[in-house]
C-alpha cells in the first residue's frame, strides 16, 4: 500500500506542473486587454499602461508564467486587483464554503447513487428498476442552474420551508441547524446529476457481479440472498464504482459555480464569477489551480481507497 502510495504521488508531480501552465494560459489567451477591462471609464492610454506595469502584463508570456510559477512555489498567489487583497486569503476564506457544499453534495450523491443503483439491479426489470431508471434520465438532462431554480421557487417561495440564499441567516443565524437549512437546497440540486451517474453505473456493475459463478454458487449453497447482496455482490460492485465518485467529484466541484452563483453562496465558484467579470487574473488563476488541486486530491483519495478494497490492485 506504501508503495501504491508513493507511485501516486509521484505520478501527480507532471498533472500538478500541467495545471499551472494550462490555469496560467487560460486567462493569458484571453482576447482583449485586462488593464482596460480593469480600469473602465478610466482607461486612458497612460493609466493602462501604469497598471499593465504593476501586474507584470508588459513582460513576455513565459517571463510572465515563471513570475507566476516562482511566487507559487513560494505560497504567493499574488494580490487582487478588485478586491485589493491577497489572493490566497481570498482564495482559502473562500474554500471552506464550498469544501463544505461539495462535499455535503458528493457525499449525497454516493450514499443515494450506491443504493438505488444496487435496489435497481437486484429488482431489474420490475417496477422499482423502471422508476429508478425514469429518475435517473430525468436528473441527468435537468440543467443544475435550472433545478436550483424550480427548487428554490417551491420550497423557499412557496411552501417557505427553507432559505432562497446565503449560508447563514442575516439575523438571528449561525448554528447548525441554520447552516442546514440552508444547505440542504443547493446541496441537492448539485447532488442530483451525480446521483444519476453513479446510480446507472452502480447498477450495471451490480448486475455483472449477480451474474458471476461464485454468486451462483452461494446461492445453490442456501445462502440468503440478502446476505449475497450486501456480503459479496455490493461490495464486489463498490470496488468498480469508487472511480466513477471520484470523477463525478469534478463535475461537483464545477457544478458549484453555477450553483453557488443561483444561491448566493459564499464560495469559490461565486467568487470565480465575480472575478472574470472584473478580469482579475490572479484571483481567477488561485481559485482554478486551487479547485482543479483539489480534484486531483479526490482523485488520489479515491485510488486509495479502491487499493485498499480490493489489494490486487495495490500490487
Amino acid at each position: 500500500m506504501l508503495t501504491l502510495t508513493l507511485r501516486r504521488l509521484l505520478a501527480l508531480l507532471p498533472i500538478l506542473a500541467g495545471l499551472t501552465v494550462l490555469v496560467f494560459l487560460m486567462m493569458a489567451l484571453i482576447p482583449g486587454d485586462p488593464a482596460t477591462a480593469i480600469l473602465g471609464a478610466y482607461a486612458t492610454p497612460e493609466n493602462v499602461a501604469r497598471l499593465n506595469r504593476e501586474l507584470g502584463l508588459d513582460r513576455p508570456l513565459v517571463t510572465q508564467y515563471l513570475v507566476w510559477l516562482g511566487n507559487l512555489a513560494d505560497g504567493d498567489l499574488g494580490r487582487s486587483v478588485s478586491l485589493e487583497r491577497p489572493v490566497a486569503a481570498e482564495v482559502f476564506g473562500r474554500l471552506g464554503p464550498t469544501a463544505l457544499l461539495a462535499g455535503t453534495a458528493l457525499l449525497l450523491a454516493s450514499i443515494l447513487g450506491m443504493v438505488l443503483g444496487a435496489w435497481a439491479a437486484v429488482r431489474q426489470f420490475g417496477w422499482a428498476d423502471r422508476l429508478v431508471t425514469l429518475a435517473v434520465q430525468v436528473g441527468l438532462s435537468m440543467p443544475a442552474f435550472w433545478l436550483g431554480l424550480l427548487l428554490v421557487a417551491l420550497f423557499a417561495v412557496t411552501l417557505r420551508w427553507l432559505p432562497a440564499s446565503g449560508m447563514l441567516a442575516v439575523y438571528g443565524g449561525g448554528g447548525l441547524l441554520d447552516l442546514a437549512a440552508h444547505l440542504a437546497l443547493p446541496a441537492v440540486t448539485l447532488a442530483v446529476v451525480a446521483t444519476g451517474v453513479i446510480a446507472r453505473l452502480t447498477r450495471t456493475a451490480m448486475l455483472e457481479v449477480l451474474r458471476q459463478d461464485y454468486i451462483r454458487t452461494a446461492r445453490a449453497k442456501g445462502v440468503a440472498e440478502g446476505r449475497i447482496v450486501r456480503r459479496h455482490a455490493f461490495r464486489a460492485a463498490i470496488v468498480t464504482v469508487i472511480p466513477v465518485v471520484a470523477t463525478q467529484a469534478g463535475f461537483v466541484l464545477g457544478g458549484a459555480v453555477y450553483v453557488e452563483t443561483v444561491f448566493q453562496w459564499p464560495g469559490l465558484g461565486r467568487m470565480l464569477v465575480e472575478a472574470i467579470a472584473a478580469r482579475d487574473i490572479l484571483l481567477v488563476q488561485g481559485g482554478v489551480l486551487v479547485l482543479a488541486t483539489a480534484f486531483v486530491a479526490v482523485n488520489l483519495l479515491a485510488d486509495l481507497v479502491q487499493a485498499a478494497l480490493d489489494p490486487r490492485i495495490a500490487r
